[in-house]
């Protein structure tokens, strides 16, 4: 893994919310606007570029939380951006903390987690042994 950020570094993503992104389930819209999970996802690869940059070829990336603390809506057709900022990294450990805005509304803060771990170590996680 490299050593190469600090707490306070930033990454940032933008996203135009689509159709595609608005709370449905099962087919059924329930809100017009930016769902949770679309929300999720974005938070997370936006994260996810600080582990690209981190691991070396033999390690990959691995979530371990992931915090939505919802504070407005984001509609369709609007510019999500998010805006990483790394709180802490510990030992092999990354912990963020982020904003998502639309301009100057916020639409969620919180925190997410990973672990970036040896490939062989992950691949024997997830087969139980």
């Amino acid at each position: 893994m490299k050593d190469i950020f600090t707490a306070g570094d930033t990454k940032m993503y933008s996203h135009t919310v689509t159709e595609r992104d608005v709370a449905a389930f099962h087919g059924e819209v329930v809100h017009p606007v930016c769902s949770t999970f679309a929300l999720a996802r974005d938070i997370e690869w936006t994260t996810r570029q600080f582990v690209l940059d981190m691991r070396d070829d033999d390690e990959e990336g691995i979530g371990t939380f992931l915090s939505i603390e919802h504070k407005a809506p984001a509609f369709v057709h609007e510019t999500l951006t998010i805006e990483a900022t790394v709180e802490n990294i510990n030992g092999h450990e990354l912990i963020c903390s982020y904003i998502a805005k639309v301009g100057d509304r916020v639409i969620a803060v919180g925190k997410t987690g990973q672990k970036i771990l040896k490939r062989e170590k992950i691949k024997q996680l997830f087969s139980g042994k």
